[in-house]
């Protein structure tokens, strides 16, 4: 591997700690503020996955292996949801006991693991001008999902840093499934579309269970609504311009 094939494959990835970084000018967030935040990840993760992920799928493969992928995804989270501890945060018990903090994360993490090997596989297969143009567009649409991550985080009460810290190691799965593309090359193309459906799959848990009901629960469903249209619109049109 050279280095300028190195080079574009940290970017790509570095790309969610930059979006990451506007979070520390934001400052003490209400709690009507965090539902409309909530609720405006929650259209961004709708539009990622209806608009984003699900299209790409099906374009590489059929709609079977969507099917299998979403139910795989959605199987899996469920069953996380289940065997992860339930605590209200406001028993002021630690944050890491929270399992909606949890299954964010995991669901964001394996959501980069077929974009780091789109990457990867792209560079394998000896596509010279193809792959930086892959790399580049997985590096700006990481922006906003790194944006997205460190956002629900502050909700959740995380310190900027943190927050900021942990997009970056969600970034670290990308990083190495972009390697293991480039090292494997061709051996893992099978599995993109698979993991694209089980990312879509397991964002759409995440929504549905998670962040819409968080975001409707205290009096400020009308404009969580219309932030979740924003975030969605925001979304189909950033993903829209990419392609």
């Amino acid at each position: 591997m050279n280095m300028m094939i190195f080079s574009s494959i940290v970017f790509s990835s570095l790309c969610t700690t930059i979006g990451a970084l506007p979070v520390f000018f934001i400052k003490n967030v209400t709690h009507k503020g965090k539902d409309i935040l909530l609720a405006y990840t929650a259209g961004i993760m709708v539009a990622a996955s209806a608009y984003g992920l699900i299209p790409s799928a099906i374009k590489l493969s059929n709609v079977f292996v969507l099917i299998v992928g979403v139910l795989v995804g959605t199987f899996v989270l469920t069953l996380l949801e289940s065997t992860l501890p339930h605590v209200d945060l406001q028993n002021n018990l630690s944050l890491e006991t929270k399992s909606s903090f949890f299954l964010f994360f995991i669901a964001m993490s394996l959501h980069n693991l077929p974009e780091g090997l789109s990457v990867g596989i792209s560079y394998a297969g000896g596509a010279t001008d193809l792959a930086p143009v892959v790399a580049f567009a997985i590096g700006l649409q990481n922006i906003p999902e790194g944006f997205l991550i460190a956002l629900f985080l502050m909700t959740q009460n995380v310190s900027p840093f943190k927050a900021t810290m942990l997009a970056s190691l969600t970034a670290c799965v990308e990083l190495i499934a972009a390697l293991v593309g480039v090292l494997f090359g061709q051996s893992f193309a099978f599995i993109i579309p698979y993991g694209l459906a089980f990312a879509a799959g397991s964002m759409l848990f995440i929504v549905y269970k998670e962040l819409i009901p968080e975001s409707h629960g205290d009096g400020n469903e009308r404009v969580s609504t219309l932030s979740f249209i924003l975030g969605f619109l925001m979304m189909v049109s950033f993903t829209h311009f990419l392609r």
